[in-house]
């Protein structure tokens, strides 16, 4: 099968991971300080922290914004449920906002609207976590001013866009956020096995993150309690979560990162190709925003047709050995939030026509850097035919 997304491993890559584990440290050492800095230098944000995976990222981004049990987090439907899950986790309620359904983007006017309601009936959110879905990034410009209205904090969840530019930004530098989350999944646009990052550029956000990825554990004399001088002694402060990535997957990502914008420039061009060859009565491509660059994580096309179009498109496409997947079943739609009561209040299907309209049409193709023209090709013909 032609998997719809794949990771690239070249001999650099490996001969970075062995001599890691050659060395002293596979785990707590030099790299994993590398690679943080290499993600500052190449992002922009003052700080960073390598973690285990984006949903520990997410995790540990809610505890440092202080949500707590009550306090109400808005996510985007469309996206993993870790995006919903990492608010769960700190016993807080979950609602969503609406997606604008030809850019899987969150809806402005909607969002905006719902904002309005939301401060009559005193039920504004604490944090929004913005989804930039396939690697196309939020208006985030008009995020940011909405947030000092109505006092929100922002959370971007880039698992998708490493790489990706808005107006003259870079996505992860935080201009317009308090934090924002990477994943380097094997499928994502680099990778480091499993892993994910955490960056910011605020001082005490930063400190906080590290600490609980770190089980809390505090060995800086000048915040400790009590005033030891044994060179063993550490305290704990506060709760906290192993959530570090180790050595090893830190000299992959850094070996990956060298190559970031070889990989975007290879998959921008499948992209494209795509763009001019897919019939767009038979489907059509999340639109492309002029004001801003997506790292192309994902392909999605909306496919037209009957309701049973994209059924038997799958179905066609399996045949000839090329995998497709959907991205994503809407979160409130998984079994488990009705399960254990964590739907919102007053909750209805039709307050979120965008994304329900999006879900019935989406299907993820194949992209990946090295996925070659003739089996773009190929993939054309089977969608233009089907």
């Amino acid at each position: 099968m032609i998997p719809y997304a794949k990771q690239d491993i070249n001999d650099e890559d490996i001969s970075a991971v062995i001599d890691v584990l050659k060395s002293d440290f596979l785990t707590q050492g030099p790299k994993t300080f590398e690679f943080e800095n290499c993600l500052s230098a190449y992002t922009g944000a003052k700080y960073s922290v390598a973690l285990s995976s984006a949903t520990s990222a997410l995790h540990t981004a809610c505890l440092a914004l202080k949500l707590s049990e009550g306090d109400m987090v808005w996510t985007s439907p469309i996206s993993f449920v870790a995006s919903a899950n990492c608010a769960f986790y700190c016993r807080a309620k979950i609602d969503f906002y609406d997606i604008n359904p030809i850019t899987g983007l969150i809806c402005l006017d909607s969002f905006e609207k719902k904002l309005k309601k939301a401060r009559i009936i005193n039920s504004l959110p604490k944090i929004i976590i913005l989804v930039h879905l396939a690697g196309l990034p939020c208006d985030m410009e008009a995020i940011y001013r909405l947030s000092h209205q109505y006092g929100f904090r922002i959370i971007e969840d880039a698992a998708h866009a490493v790489g990706a530019r808005y107006l003259n930004t870079k996505i992860g530098d935080c201009t317009f956020s308090d934090i924002t989350v990477f994943s380097f999944h094997p499928a994502k646009i680099i990778t480091s096995g499993e892993g994910g990052a955490l960056l910011t550029n605020d001082p005490s956000i930063f400190e906080f993150v590290k600490n609980a990825a770190s089980q809390g554990l505090i060995r800086n004399k000048e915040i400790m309690h009590e005033k030891s001088k044994d060179p063993w002694y550490y305290e704990v402060h506060s709760l906290g979560y192993n959530y570090r990535l180790t050595d090893i997957q830190c000299a992959l990502g850094i070996s990956q990162l060298a190559r970031i914008n070889n990989f975007i420039e290879k998959r921008k061009i499948i992209a494209d190709q795509y763009q001019q060859n897919l019939d767009p009565n038979k489907c059509k491509p999340l639109k492309r925003l002029k004001d801003r660059e997506s790292s192309w994580h994902l392909f999605i096309i909306l496919v037209e047709g009957e309701r049973n179009s994209r059924p038997e498109l799958i179905k066609n496409l399996h045949l000839n050995q090329i995998s497709t997947n959907l991205h994503y079943i809407p979160i409130y739609r998984h079994h488990y939030l009705k399960k254990l009561n964590l739907l919102p209040d007053n909750f209805q299907l039709e307050d979120y026509l965008g994304a329900e309209e999006y879900y019935d049409k989406a299907l993820t193709i194949p992209l990946y850097a090295s996925l070659g023209n003739e089996t773009v090709s190929q993939i054309c013909s089977i969608i233009n035919e089907y």
